[in-house]
């Protein structure tokens, strides 16, 4: 059983195959030059690389246009190459998951091409079509002022489609029982060539019903039960990890009873993080995690601090937005969509290792599974001369050699961060192996440490009350054994005086460092942090005839 949840305990890591080594000097990355990087993943302690679209497609939205589900984008390789890089990954130890983008479809795809022109055609009911413009089309818009409307008329079919994202994505019509069968078919398809399990894009948005006269579905979310009753299947550990930025009354229809989505990224805390480091004060972040139901035992959340789009803030208050934009990207142009930041998290905090080391200290250590999103590691920035969110989809930065060492090409597929204190002279894998104290050395040794304490993916929390407002601890419990992490959001010193709980006194062996603590007198323990500080600490009871572990992992 703990084998079919590996994702429990594992680290993830999200990465553009196009934008991540370059094989065979064409400019573009490719499967091929992602391959001769498993080393490094594997030494950075990756267990899980989740891929962004890389199947067919025009490319006009980072290639969640997709015209072709079965298929390898010629500049990415082919199914051959793909096949060779799951093989190895598996050498490596580590899984693969793929975007499944089955909302839309490019309007490039045979079966919008068909459904277009012929009314008679099978393929015109995986669309969703409109006699007459609808009265709410210039509603509901995903990205507000790039996108005018959900609607758009097609001049061969002579009817209005509905794309809830852009214009050349149509919606697919998923009550139709033909699209769901065709949704299930894409999904074996990848299992059978090695992937581990899905990202499912704009989930939300999948299980509407869209405005459909006669839906075939009473119940929207029965697709997600289909999707996971096909998963287990045809391979019973393959996960389905859910983009669904939804509140946390909603949240648990996509969790379902152990019968829906294993893992839902946790948008709330991601972005309530934001606004308790912005303050100082945990307490927006305790109440994010506070308010959020109790899951299934196969269930998890995904913790995440950025990702391959804008920091999305619509979940705060416009007052609470504000006061994050100001702090974090004041300027207009480091603003997307009325709602996020184009920003990466290094650049965010203007470089400083004190607050980065914070934030993916926290990140690794809050209830659920860590998603890394390349380059963070190592402190990249963004380039805010790109379009909206190709700011923070910058090709990695390998070496301080021409193009990062990404490419041998003279033109790389997108333009690297070059200028500045994040530019690929200063921010690089080369340099940052060589140095101890880097970043990527760093975050190295902090994922050893998250995989080397299973309790803080399996085990029940709690938060600690700290007496602090700056200052987050949280309890750990699993299989007898405890774990007490603490965070300081605050640019100041503190002392706390801290109940860990347990029916004994106890001594905290420090998992990072050889700064234990020992129970003051009452059996609380007084525990120093330094600004923006942060001390993960094993549980070990006094008596050392306990059976509980007493001595800090290696």
């Amino acid at each position: 059983m703990i084998e079919d949840l590996w994702y429990k305990n594992a680290v993830v890591y999200c990465l553009d195959v196009e934008t991540f080594m370059d094989g065979n000097g064409d400019g573009v990355g490719d499967f091929k030059g992602l391959k001769r990087k498993l080393d490094y993943l594997a030494g950075l302690g990756i267990t899980c690389l989740w891929l962004l679209p890389f199947q067919p497609t025009p490319n006009r939205d980072n290639g969640y246009d997709i015209s072709d589900y079965y298929g390898v984008d010629p500049r990415l390789g082919d199914l051959g190459d793909f096949v060779a890089f799951t093989h190895e990954a598996k050498l490596h130890g580590i899984r693969v998951i793929i975007d499944l983008v089955v909302n839309h479809t490019s309007d490039q795809h045979p079966w919008f091409q068909a459904a277009r022109k012929d009314p008679d055609s099978p393929y015109r009911d995986y669309y969703v079509w409109a006699k007459k413009k609808p009265k709410d089309a210039n509603k509901g818009m995903v990205f507000p002022g790039v996108q005018p409307s959900t609607w758009t008329y097609d001049k061969e079919a002579r009817l209005w489609y509905f794309h809830r994202f852009f214009h050349y994505q149509p919606d697919l019509n998923v009550a139709n029982p033909e699209v769901r069968e065709q949704i299930l078919k894409v999904m074996g398809f990848w299992l059978e060539l090695g992937v581990s399990g899905f990202r499912v894009d704009a989930v939300p948005f999948l299980v509407e019903l869209k405005g459909l006269k006669n839906p075939d579905v009473k119940n929207p979310y029965k697709l997600l039960e289909e999707m996971r009753e096909f998963l287990s299947w045809r391979k019973g550990d393959a996960i389905l990890l859910a983009e669904a930025n939804v509140t946390m009354d909603e949240v648990m229809e996509f969790f379902g009873d152990n019968d829906r989505m294993q893992l839902v990224f946790n948008f709330l805390a991601n972005q309530n993080f934001y606004l308790a480091l912005t303050r100082g004060d945990v307490t927006p972040l305790v109440q994010a995690l506070k308010s959020a139901p109790k899951l299934p035992h196969t269930a998890q959340w995904a913790n995440f601090l950025r990702n391959h789009d804008e920091l999305d803030l619509g979940r705060l208050s416009d007052k609470d937005r504000l006061e994050v934009f100001q702090a974090l990207g004041p300027d207009k142009g480091m603003q997307l969509y009325d709602r996020g930041l184009r920003r990466r998290l290094a650049s965010m905090l203007d470089g400083d290792r004190r607050r980065i080391e914070l934030a993916y200290s926290l990140m690794f250590s809050l209830p659920g599974t860590p998603v890394l999103w390349y380059g963070d590691e190592l402190g990249m920035g963004e380039n805010l001369a790109l379009v909206e969110r190709q700011a923070v989809r910058t090709p990695m930065q390998w070496s301080p050699e021409p193009h990062g060492g990404f490419t041998l090409a003279e033109t790389p597929v997108k333009p690297l961060v070059a200028e500045g204190p994040f530019g690929f002279r200063q921010v690089n894998v080369a340099q940052q192996r060589r140095d101890p104290g880097s970043q990527l050395n760093w975050t190295e040794r902090i994922i050893r440490a998250r995989k080397e304490c299973p309790e803080l993916g399996w085990g029940a929390w709690k938060v600690l009350r700290t007496g602090n407002k700056g200052v987050l601890a949280i309890r750990y419990e699993w299989k007898g054994n405890a774990m007490v992490v603490l965070h300081n959001l605050s640019s100041r010193p503190c002392t706390v005086k801290l109940d860990v709980g347990g029916e004994e006194p106890c001594t905290l062996f420090n998992v990072l460092s050889e700064d234990h603590s020992k129970p003051a007198d009452g059996g609380r323990h007084v525990l120093t942090l330094e600004g923006y500080g942060y001390r993960w600490y094993r549980v070990g009871l006094e008596n050392p005839a306990r059976k509980h572990r007493t001595e800090p992992l290696p």
